[in-house]
């Protein structure tokens, strides 16, 4: 599937259909914290993450999730990649550690997927 950089909004379904063509019930996605767009549709993040930063991208704002179309609103979103792995900024393992960067994440993700 081809890897789609998102600035404007697109739907859950879109999403669900891309989850099912890909991994049954889950989009992988990178979000950019600092210019507020993700890129969906990669099979790895690694490969979101090297189109955002070809795009002008900074790394440390770039942060690796997994999006669950059809689970509750409180439950879609999981902040788990191996990108998001870096010692030397803080973040000692794959989940998003900080609270506020996880805030930020579901704020830019709520903007750029609606119902």
């Amino acid at each position: 599937m081809e890897i789609k950089i998102v600035r404007e909004a697109i739907t859950k379904a879109e999403l669900n259909e891309m989850a099912k063509q890909q991994f049954g019930d889950m989009v992988k996605a990178v979000v950019d914290v600092e210019q507020r767009i993700m890129a969906i549709g990669g099979e790895l993040h690694s490969d979101e993450e090297a189109m955002l930063l070809d795009q002008g991208s900074v790394q440390k704002n770039l942060w690796g999730i997994n999006l669950y179309p059809e689970q509750p609103a409180t439950e879609w979103i999981e902040f788990d990649s191996m990108i998001n792995v870096r010692p030397s900024g803080g973040n000692r393992s794959r989940y998003v550690e900080s609270a506020e960067v996880r805030e930020s994440i579901t704020v830019i993700v709520s903007r750029l997927v609606k119902e």
